[in-house]
């Protein structure tokens, strides 16, 4: 491993720790040459897991996305940067174990907005909104008060 200070490929590993997810490994190294410490990941290198777009199109999936739009949704919420990161570890070790190579948009939009459900409403809301394009106040209330019902029923059990 190359120091990313000096250069030198003179390093040594001083600890090792699995990663939150156990989908890989965290090794503190320092570097024999200026005495430097740093951090590197060693992940699992899986197939490419394409997403089917609206459209049609295919891309490869990018957790970057769940994460960005999570924190759209829930700007001025009470959800923090660790539970975001865990809603998208989550939802993407779900889609690995449950489809091999492509998944719709849809599926991962459902997903996210089940994790924020239970997490904050005002995110849900929001999120919804967006990924099922609301197109009049109408489509809000609905999911309002659809929102409502649930929560009334939970609340019974």
């Amino acid at each position: 491993m190359q120091c990313p200070y000096c250069h030198s490929e003179n390093t040594k590993v001083i600890d090792s720790r699995k990663v939150k997810s156990n989908t890989g490994i965290r090794r503190r190294r320092e570097c024999l040459d200026c005495m430097l410490r740093f951090t590197t990941y060693e992940f699992y290198e899986n197939t490419p897991l394409l997403v089917i777009k609206r459209n049609g199109e295919r891309e490869i999936f990018d957790r970057q996305k769940i994460i960005s739009g999570i924190i759209r949704a829930s700007y001025k919420c009470p959800v923090s940067k660790e539970v975001i990161e865990k809603i998208a570890t989550d939802i993407e070790n779900e889609l690995q174990n449950k489809f091999k190579e492509e998944v719709h948009s849809e599926e991962i939009g459902r997903l996210v907005m089940n994790y924020l459900k239970s997490i904050d409403e005002i995110a849900y809301i929001r999120y919804a909104s967006v990924y099922k394009k609301f197109s009049d106040l109408q489509e809000f209330s609905e999911a309002l008060d659809n929102l409502k019902k649930e929560k009334k029923s939970t609340k019974r059990k």
